[in-house]
C-alpha cells in the first residue's frame, strides 16, 4: 500500500482544523496550503451563552370592582402584564368595608391578604401609622397630581397610599330617549325640579320619579351630600367633615326638613333597592332619575343615551379617588411597588380610556385620553368646585352609622330628629 503524498497530508490537517473549529464554536479566518507549510488562523466567532431563567412572580391585587367595573380594571392589569411578562397579577374582589375588617387581623399576624390593596384613604393612613404598610413617597412626584390628592394618605413626610383614577357624583342621570319621548327637560330651578318630578309621577308605568340605590347605605349618602352642598353650601360640607358643624345644628336640619324629607314623604324617592338592580329597573323605565356616580356610564347598554343634571344651584360636586397601598408583609415588595407606581401613573391612562367612567388624577393624562362619554361629563362639571366625600373623609365606625341612619330616614322620615341627634352624638372627636 502506498503512503499519502505530502499535499494530501497537508489537506487532511487543514480539514481536521476546520472541523474542530465548527465543533468548538470557532470559524476559520484563513487557511494557506503549500508543499512545505500549513498556516491555520483560527478566529473566535461565537461564545457559549448561559440561559438565565427569570422566575415569574405572582402578585394579588385586592379591589372593590365587580361586573363591568372589574372588566375595565382587568384591562389595566392585562396591559401591565403585557409590559412586565415576568409578573402575573391576580385580582380579587373585596369591598372597602370588607378590607377594613379582614386585613387588620392578618396584618397583626404578619400576613397580607394581597400585595397591592385598594381601600379608603383614612384607613390606609391609619394602617400606615400602625406600621403595617410600606412608605411609597419615593415612587411618585406629588406635584404631578391634582392638588390635595395625597392629603388623606399622608402622615408627616410619609405617603402610605397612591391615588388611582377619580370618580364624581355629579347629579341625577336620565335616559335622553325617555325625556324626549315624554317631553321632559332638565330643570333650571328648584321649582322646575319639583315640576319635573310631578310630570314624571303622572307617566304610566312609573313606580317613582327617583330610584333609591342601596348597598350598605352609601348611595343614599351620596344623595344627601348633594343636597347639603346645594342648599347648605360647600362650606357646610367641609364643616360637617371637620366636626365644626353638628348634624343637629338648625341650619343643617333645615336642609333635611325643607328639601329631603318632603321628597321622601311625597313618594318621589323609591324605597331603597340594591344599587345594581336599581340600574336595571331604572334603565327599563320603572323609574326616570337615578343619582349615581360617573361609573354608571360604563354599566348601561348605551352610554350615548345618558344625560344628567345636578340640582339647580349646586356649586360643588363630590369627587374622590381610589387609593392603593402595599402591606409591608408582602413577599414581593419590589414588584408590588412597581405595580403600585405603574397603576398610579401609566395605568391611569389605560383606565380612563376604558368604559370605567373615571377621571385621571395624574396630570400627565389628557382629557383626550378619556373615554368619549366621560369627556362630555368633564366639560359639564368644569365650573364646579371639587368636594371631598363626607362619609369617606370621616370614616371609621361613624361611616357605617351614617349609612344606617340614612336608610332609616328613607323608610321613616318622621324620625329625622332622632337620626340627626344620633349622628351628632356619635361623631368622632378630633
Amino acid at each position: 500500500m502506498s503512503s499519502a503524498s505530502p499535499s494530501s497530508k497537508l489537506f487532511l490537517i487543514a480539514a481536521i482544523a476546520f472541523i474542530l473549529g465548527i465543533i468548538l464554536g470557532y470559524g476559520i479566518g484563513f487557511v494557506s496550503v503549500s508543499p512545505q507549510t500549513v498556516t491555520v488562523t483560527i478566529t473566535q466567532t461565537a461564545q457559549a451563552t448561559q440561559t438565565q431563567t427569570v422566575e415569574k412572580v405572582k402578585l394579588t391585587v385586592i379591589g372593590p370592582w365587580a361586573g363591568a367595573e372589574m372588566e375595565a380594571f382587568q384591562q389595566v392589569l392585562n396591559k401591565f402584564m403585557e409590559e412586565y411578562p415576568n409578573i402575573e397579577v391576580e385580582y380579587k374582589i373585596y369591598r372597602a368595608e370588607d378590607v377594613a375588617t379582614i386585613a387588620p387581623p392578618q396584618f397583626a399576624a404578619g400576613m397580607a391578604p394581597g400585595d397591592v390593596i385598594f381601600g379608603w384613604g383614612w384607613w390606609i393612613k391609619e394602617m400606615g401609622e400602625k406600621g403595617h404598610l410600606l412608605d411609597l413617597s419615593d415612587l411618585v412626584n406629588t406635584d404631578e397630581y391634582i392638588t390635595g390628592m395625597f392629603d388623606s394618605v399622608k402622615s408627616g413626610d410619609k405617603i402610605y397610599g397612591l391615588p388611582f383614577t377619580a370618580w364624581a357624583k355629579p347629579g341625577f342621570w336620565y335616559r335622553k330617549s325617555f325625556f324626549q319621548q315624554h317631553g321632559l327637560e332638565e330643570p333650571k330651578s328648584w321649582d322646575e325640579f319639583l315640576q319635573l318630578l310631578d310630570k314624571i309621577k303622572q307617566i304610566q308605568g312609573i313606580k317613582a320619579p327617583i330610584v333609591t340605590g342601596d348597598s350598605v347605605g352609601w348611595p343614599i349618602s351620596d344623595v344627601v351630600e348633594h343636597f347639603i352642598i346645594t342648599f347648605g353650601g360647600t362650606d357646610m360640607q367641609l364643616k360637617l367633615i371637620s366636626g365644626e358643624l353638628k348634624f343637629n345644628d338648625p341650619q343643617v336640619k333645615a336642609v333635611f326638613e325643607n328639601y329631603i324629607v318632603p321628597l321622601i314623604k311625597g313618594g318621589y324617592f323609591s324605597e331603597p333597592i340594591e344599587w345594581t338592580k336599581a340600574i336595571e329597573e331604572w334603565w327599563n323605565g320603572d323609574y326616570a332619575l337615578y343619582f349615581m356616580g360617573t361609573w354608571l356610564t360604563g354599566m348601561v347598554d348605551d352610554p350615548d343615551d345618558l344625560g344628567f343634571f345636578p340640582l339647580p344651584g349646586a356649586k360643588g360636586v363630590v369627587m374622590g379617588t381610589d387609593y392603593m397601598c402595599v402591606p409591608k408583609y408582602t413577599k414581593h415588595p419590589n414588584e408590588a411597588k412597581l405595580l403600585a407606581k405603574w397603576l398610579a401613573t401609566e395605568g391611569q391612562k389605560v383606565h380612563v380610556g376604558t368604559h370605567a367612567g373615571k377621571f385621571a388624577t395624574w396630570l400627565k393624562v389628557g382629557i383626550e385620553d378619556h373615554w368619549k362619554p366621560m369627556q362630555t361629563v368633564y366639560e359639564k362639571l368644569s365650573g364646579m368646585k371639587p368636594m371631598p366625600d363626607l362619609d369617606d373623609s370621616v370614616g371609621g365606625d361613624w361611616q357605617k352609622l351614617f349609612w344606617d341612619q340614612l336608610k332609616l330616614l328613607w323608610v321613616s322620615p318622621d324620625k329625622l330628629d332622632d337620626v340627626l341627634d344620633t349622628l351628632t352624638e356619635n361623631f368622632p372627636s378630633k
